[in-house]
């Protein structure tokens, strides 16, 4: 898992302190719809700094698209939501070529993956076939539509949501496309103190509209960029690398972490220690990842019944192996 040879400059001091209060500030605004949940903000603005991807998997009702609608609003930029259905075509996402009569040729119409935030709603309501259109933007940052490579928008974040409890016109996301999310996470239940104070808030109107961009895109390259500078000590790294060898020899696995998803992890990490204001990752950063961004890229050796079963014992089993294994002193 090694940092890329072609790192950027670090930024100065200066810079450093200016993006790190900007970074701060994006947090705050979140917290002002995203009440009581300032681990899963945390998380949200990891998987963004790590120029990642994020799927949001919990019961309907607790605050997911409004989760992601907030990062889109306080980022700036272009925004689009894709509501997932069983009759979405691919064509649907990335676009389509269509004929001009005027200059008898074809004009390429780009799709609303031509974005820098796509919220992909219900994911798993469609089939694979268009849940694979997603698979090259993902992972290339560009789409190939009639043997031409067309270049996505920078910054480019996609923020998918799912419901685990309810199957009925389900397809559920395949090893390939689960992997191409940096992290997996839930939002949960807010307490009934922060509950309350929701319901007050939401009475009048939907607070989404009095969020502003708080960060303009330059800053948030520059914040993405700074993120391979986020050193990672040998011991740490051995202490990683431990993890993701006992995925691949534990009986609860059938397939363990892959070099993709250890890297991804590795990555992840650093983000995360920049979300923490520091210029190294420590035990926790890794510690407190290895759940949401590996368990979801593991596969079970026992079948489940639901997704919701499959979910929990994935990462029970991976929660173990964390557990089991010394952090570096």
């Amino acid at each position: 898992m090694p940092q890329s040879s072609a790192s950027p400059e670090p930024l100065a001091t200066s810079e450093s302190e200016d993006a790190l209060s900007a970074l701060r500030i994006l947090e705050a605004n979140v917290a002002k719809v995203i009440r009581g949940k300032d681990h899963v903000i945390r998380q949200c603005l990891t998987a963004l700094l790590a120029r990642g991807h994020l799927l949001i998997e919990d019961i309907p009702g607790v605050g997911k698209t409004t989760l992601a609608r907030a990062i889109a609003a306080s980022v700036g930029g272009t925004f689009r939501r894709v509501q997932f259905t069983s009759d979405l075509l691919p064509s649907d996402i990335v676009g389509v070529s269509m004929f001009k009569a005027d200059k008898q040729d074809f004009e390429f119409r780009p799709g609303p993956i031509f974005s820098n935030i796509i919220l992909a709603d219900e994911i798993n309501r469609t089939t694979p076939r268009s849940q694979s259109a997603l698979l090259e933007a993902m992972s290339e940052g560009q789409v190939s539509v009639d043997d031409i490579t067309h270049d996505l928008p920078d910054p480019f974040l996609v923020i998918a949501t799912q419901n685990p409890a309810e199957h009925f016109g389900t397809y559920p996301l395949p090893e390939s496309q689960m992997d191409r999310f940096l992290l997996r996470i839930r939002i949960g239940y807010p307490s009934p103190e922060q509950e309350r104070a929701i319901m007050r808030q939401r009475g009048a109107s939907d607070p989404i509209k009095d969020l502003s961009p708080v960060i303009d895109h330059d800053t948030l390259r520059a914040l993405q960029d700074a993120v391979e500078q986020v050193t990672i000590s040998d011991p740490l790294l051995d202490y990683a690398m431990e993890i993701v060898e006992a995925t691949r020899h534990s009986p609860r696995f059938e397939v363990g972490v892959s070099t993709r998803g250890a890297i991804a992890w590795y990555r992840a990490a650093q983000a995360r220690a920049m979300v923490d204001g520091r210029e190294f990752c420590i035990p926790d950063d890794f510690k407190e990842l290895a759940v949401p961004a590996l368990a979801h890229r593991c596969v079970l050796s026992s079948a489940h019944e639901s997704l919701a079963s499959i979910r929990e014992e994935g990462e029970s089993a991976m929660a173990e192996i964390v557990a089991r294994i010394a952090v570096p002193t």
